[in-house]
């Protein structure tokens, strides 16, 4: 359903986007404001592109709106209060360390965290020219 109302919505916005193109300009740069009397020059043209944009834009508006609406009926109410630990329970949060200063702590720390590392594996040979 979300596909066909998607595909509806780009057809329509193509659409509107095209319409609007295609009506004619009142003139003049953007901040004259059309000074002359007569509203739009070709009535019959005007009145059918004008037409034709309110109905591509009350379409537009309402696919709009649908798709709001499916995308919230597919959400899944979830809490972040009820998600379980995101570390596994092997692992426990270091205890703190009350006594020195922060860089003794951080090396005693880092004392508790080594562990003992696997050996190296065998270098390459070297090959001879």
């Amino acid at each position: 359903m979300q596909s066909v109302l998607i595909v509806i919505h780009i057809l329509v916005v193509i659409a509107l986007v095209a319409v609007v193109l295609l009506q004619r300009s009142e003139g003049g740069v953007l901040g004259s404001g059309g000074g002359s009397s007569n509203f739009m020059t070709g009535r019959g043209q005007a009145n059918a592109l004008s037409r034709a944009t309110a109905i591509l834009a009350t379409l537009f508006f309402a696919t709009s709106i649908l798709m709001s609406i499916l995308a919230g009926w597919n959400r899944a109410p979830h809490s972040i209060l009820t998600k379980g630990p995101a570390a596994p329970a092997s692992q426990q949060a270091p205890q703190p360390v009350n006594s020195g200063n922060i860089l003794d702590q951080l090396k005693q720390l880092q004392g508790q965290s080594n562990a003992p590392a696997a050996p190296a594996p065998p270098a390459a040979p070297a090959q001879k020219p």
